[in-house]
């Protein structure tokens, strides 16, 4: 059986209402990266980050699953062999949409950590920066989300799943942020077949073994209608 690992960015997320990093005029641009997704923003302002985070929290909440989502959902589902979903997004509208093989390799909006003992617990609607932590009682509780500067999750696990994958396919991502934009030079040298599905192909050409180009919630369901074809 065939182990197919997918890659997602926030491209599938985006006619879901959720805005990219270069959205102009989005939540991103009206905000300085260096305060509000780094450790050192969040010990100079922690009202500022999580001001920033709750009101993604907020965007995340009243958004709903897209089709491309219900595709990969239906792929884990109905697929004859194993498929691991890796997402760069702190979104949940993977599980949401049914997904449950989900990597956040990124971190989740949904859940929170104690700055001060590593403690982690789901996050409420809005975070406040005075709230105690369950287990220690600090007033240190953060998003769990990686930073700029820190390590992504599930490192390891996800250099396993590519090493012995079948079929590697990169969804809605730039291919512009490392470790992830890495990925299919991994794939690639493990001798993976490789496919990208993007509004655009990346900007190297030859990349893939294969690209579709179009919308995620067209181009998503068309290419699961194919595979379980």
């Amino acid at each position: 059986m065939k182990r197919i690992v997918i890659l997602t960015g926030a491209g599938i997320s985006a006619e879901s209402g959720l805005g990219t990093f270069r959205d102009v005029g989005g939540l991103w641009s009206q905000y300085d990266l260096e305060e509000v997704a780094t450790p050192q923003g969040f010990a100079r302002n922690p009202a500022l980050v999580h001001d920033f985070y709750n009101a993604r929290r907020a965007n995340m909440l009243d958004a709903a699953p897209n089709a491309a989502h219900a595709a990969l959902a239906r792929l884990e589902a109905e697929y004859p062999g194993e498929v691991l979903l890796v997402t760069q997004n702190v979104d949940d509208l993977h599980e949401r949409a049914g997904s449950k093989n989900v990597l956040h390799m990124h971190g989740a909006l949904s859940g929170a950590v104690c700055a001060a003992c590593d403690h982690r617990w789901p996050a409420p609607r809005a975070m406040d920066p005075a709230a105690p932590c369950p287990a220690c009682t600090a007033p240190r509780a953060r998003p769990d989300i990686v930073w700029f500067g820190e390590m992504p999750f599930h490192m390891d696990e996800i250099g396993h799943a590519l090493a012995r994958a079948d079929l590697f396919v990169s969804i809605g991502t730039s291919g512009e942020v490392y470790p992830a934009a890495g990925f299919v030079d991994e794939a690639r040298a493990c001798g993976v077949e490789t496919l990208e599905i993007n509004l655009e192909p990346s900007l190297v050409p030859g990349l893939f073994d294969r690209v579709i180009a179009g919308p995620a919630t067209q181009a998503v369901p068309d290419w699961v209608a194919e595979v379980l074809a």
